[in-house]
């Protein structure tokens, strides 16, 4: 008898019972979690922890969402224009429903890295120095997978650099595509 999969099973992941289940959901499990996790073996050698943080996170997005939400109008009414305070709500009404529905292999991909090597054009990794959602590490490692690619970072910024620091952001990107159309990563 077949073992039951529930609709919107994750692809690849095997049904619970059988045989690399564990396997299968914590290869799945490590691709839609923040990044940092896959750097604590602990959570390879125990799903359950795994699944428990993984858990944990999901509900302190949706919980912090929420309270922002909640709040938005008494802390920021004063400080900033209507038209702000009501995109900050939308802002925090989008990162709810992500928090809830971005859990798809496809916002994180667990291939991604094996598949870099395939990049033939010329590629410039660009992380904040200060990105407290994502480890610059991580950026390296991309740009270490890359052929040929570049690496920068756009300092004092966080997770947002392009909206935090959009000259310097902008600066890097500019440098890195006149190079480019100069011939100097060819």
């Amino acid at each position: 008898m077949a073992a039951y999969i529930p609709p919107d099973w994750p692809t690849g992941v095997h049904p619970p019972g059988t045989e690399d289940f564990e396997t299968t959901a914590v290869a799945w499990l490590l691709g839609v979690v923040p990044p940092d996790f896959r750097l604590h073996g602990v959570l390879r050698r125990h799903p359950a922890a795994l699944a428990a943080m993984a858990r944990h996170h999901t509900q302190a997005c949706v919980e912090g969402a929420r309270a922002g939400y909640r709040t938005t109008r008494t802390e920021l009414g004063e400080a900033i224009p209507p038209h702000a305070v009501d995109a900050v709500l939308a802002a925090y009404r989008d990162s709810t429903a992500l928090a809830r529905f971005a859990w798809v292999p496809y916002l994180s991909n667990p291939k991604l890295e094996r598949r870099l090597h395939r990049v033939s054009a010329p590629a410039l990794v660009v992380a904040p120095s200060e990105d407290r959602l994502i480890p610059v590490a991580h950026a390296r490692r991309y740009a270490e997978l890359i052929p040929g690619a570049r690496f920068a970072q756009v300092p004092d910024s966080g997770h947002a650099m392009y909206f935090e620091r959009p000259a310097e952001f902008a600066a890097v990107v500019t440098s890195f595509l006149h190079s480019c159309l100069s011939g100097a990563d060819q």
